[in-house]
């Protein structure tokens, strides 16, 4: 997935993709459904926002009788790395350093996710000899 602000889903379109990366294929119905619990939306709204998706390459559509079932088209991971990647960029002049070091300053860090960092750094470090 390109770092391109068109080729990166917005808000919207990333609370129908984690659902679909969550639970997998569902119909805009189910979506709707699911997205109502959480916020006031239009079936309507989410219909249109689907669509476009599909138009942009983000989900897969099949038919079943008169309904759409919708998939992810493209890779959670991959999507997160692209949108990561603008962030750090836009946000923290492209120093991942940067932010992990306000992330973990600013959020209360258990001892576990410590010992899964120091790992991380050891296993980067490894890399680089």
């Amino acid at each position: 997935m390109s770092k391109d602000k068109n080729t990166q889903p917005t808000a919207s379109e990333l609370a129908v993709l984690q659902l679909l990366w969550e639970r997998g294929p569902l119909s805009v119905k189910e979506i709707h459904e699911e997205l109502s619990k959480e916020r006031d939306v239009v079936y309507t709204t989410v219909l249109k926002t689907m669509q476009v998706m599909f138009e942009r390459g983000f989900l897969s559509r099949e038919s079943q009788g008169r309904k759409h079932i919708y998939a992810a088209a493209i890779a959670r991971e991959d999507t997160q790395n692209s949108l990561l990647d603008t962030f750090i960029d836009k946000a923290f002049g492209g120093s991942a350093k940067e932010l992990a070091m306000r992330a973990l300053g600013n959020y209360k860090t258990s001892q576990s996710d410590i010992d899964d960092l120091k790992a991380l750094i050891d296993k980067l470090e490894n890399k680089q000899k």
